[in-house]
């Protein structure tokens, strides 16, 4: 047998290679549980607030006369998420804005498990300290349904974004969706996680 092949066989038998957890998926369940179990004074884990996904979702209004810049959008956006995106088409053709229906406007990503914890924790402890004049997040971004969504008006505050490669600046929505469909409910566990939101 060849040394290639001892080399894919011996691939074969270690099996998947075990992604480590991500460090704020940890403190959710050892600290972040607990100590919203004692707020709510509930010891069902199931019955507390907990994050179901992360919407990442870019429109790229220039797209319309430049296909380079969807282009560059989708490959942020694979950067900064660690998944490849999906790209959004216009579902309407508006003659106003030059825009024909199925014309690539934007992109976006839904993560979950441990990609979605990785990406929160360097969303709050790298990206959202590098924002000019940060002041803390709105406090009303929710949606009635326990849902909160914030607004970043440039991606280059990712560090992993290399300036030079990236010069279109590009903003993007960012959405936590969660399982408590309580407004208040959801305000604590972003509190406890971490989200610097302003006083209501």
């Amino acid at each position: 047998m060849s040394a290639k092949k001892n080399k894919e066989a011996a691939a074969e038998t270690k099996g998947p290679k075990k992604v480590p957890t991500p460090r704020l998926m940890e403190r959710y369940f050892k600290e972040i549980v607990p100590a919203l179990s004692a707020k709510f004074g509930r010891n069902n884990i199931l019955s507390l607030p907990r994050l179901r996904k992360i919407v990442i979702n870019m429109g790229v209004g220039k797209a319309i006369t430049e296909k380079k810049f969807i282009e560059e959008a989708v490959e942020a956006m694979k950067t900064i998420a660690g998944q490849k995106p999906v790209v959004t088409v216009s579902r309407l053709s508006v003659a106003g804005f030059k825009l024909r229906e199925g014309q690539a406007v934007g992109c976006k990503v839904t993560l979950r498990g441990k990609r979605m914890y990785e990406f929160l924790d360097r969303l709050i402890a790298l990206a959202i300290p590098r924002v000019r004049d940060f002041r803390g997040l709105n406090p009303n971004g929710f949606d009635g349904h326990g849902n909160y969504s914030l607004g970043l008006t440039e991606q280059l505050v990712f560090p992993e974004l290399n300036p030079d490669k990236f010069t279109n600046v590009q903003g993007m929505h960012v959405t936590l969706v969660t399982n408590s469909g309580s407004d208040d409910e959801s305000r604590e566990l972003l509190r406890a996680i971490g989200m610097p939101l302003r006083q209501a």
